[in-house]
């Protein structure tokens, strides 16, 4: 496995990442299988808070593994603060993990329960220079991750990313995208639970604080049909659907859980 091909296939899959980069193999990776009877709930435990510039959303694109968008985060004009976080973190991009039916597609599981995608909001803490020095360091990144499950609404908020699905069929295309305010697909329950783990994808650094929201955002099988018509292969390549875009919960290793609520 070449170290520029990681992917989601039997060949280049989660399962052999580890080959490339050994990191996939440590104790505080993610995602992971969250259970209810393990959290602990933590009245210490503050809310979360983001205030985002839309004028920082810059471009859409699909780069082969996922759907993203980028902001500008050169400096403090879309940041999350509060929660288990210490100091503000910049918005730098979003991105979906799917499958390739309703009935799968999250990285986090919760209780058994997988829903039809997630959502990442990935922050970086500037006190530690540029986002290659967050890193390497423990509280370098705190990602939002926010569930998708299949309902009888189109969530109106997630319309504009998918609008632009057209423009990005394929590997390598990328879209102006402006003026987007992120927070509107946050869902109207604050709750979260709380983590140390790693990005889900390679190198797997483990530079991570999760904040994950506990209440899903609704979305029409349409809307998830949607996501499903990018593709891995570049434009004049045959087509191979890019779905299942997802790694599986990883052994969490006495880390605890905690939760804002009860």
């Amino acid at each position: 496995m070449a170290q520029s091909v990681w992917g989601y296939d039997s060949d280049n899959g989660p399962e052999r990442w580890h080959e490339n980069y050994p990191l996939a193999k440590g104790d505080k990776q993610s995602p992971i299988e969250i259970n209810s009877k393990d959290v602990q709930h933590d009245t210490s435990l503050p809310a979360w808070h983001a205030s985002y510039d839309p004028g920082a959303a810059k471009t859409i694109l699909n780069n082969g593994r996922t759907c993203r968008v980028v902001f500008d985060d050169t400096f403090d004009r879309s940041v999350l603060r509060g929660g288990p976080l210490t100091g503000a973190y910049r918005l730098r991009q979003l991105h979906l993990h799917w499958g390739s039916s309703d009935d799968h597609g999250s990285e986090h599981v919760i209780d058994g329960v997988k829903y039809a995608a997630e959502l990442h909001m990935v922050h970086w803490n500037p006190k530690h220079g540029n986002f290659a020095g967050a890193l390497k360091q423990p509280d370098g990144v705190a990602v939002v991750g926010i569930f998708l499950k299949v309902g009888k609404t189109p969530k109106p908020e997630m319309k504009r990313i998918l609008e632009e699905i057209d423009n990005i069929k394929t590997k390598g295309k990328e879209a102006p995208f402006q003026h987007f305010d992120p927070s509107i697909l946050f869902p109207k329950s604050r709750d979260y639970w709380t983590y140390h783990g790693s990005f889900t994808t390679p190198p797997c650094e483990e530079c991570i604080t999760w904040i994950l929201l506990r209440e899903p955002i609704e979305v029409s099988s349409d809307q998830m049909a949607k996501l499903r018509s990018l593709s891995k292969n570049s434009e004049n390549e045959p087509v191979n659907p890019l779905v299942d875009n997802w790694r599986p919960p990883q052994p969490v290793k006495g880390r605890i859980v905690r939760a804002s609520f009860k």
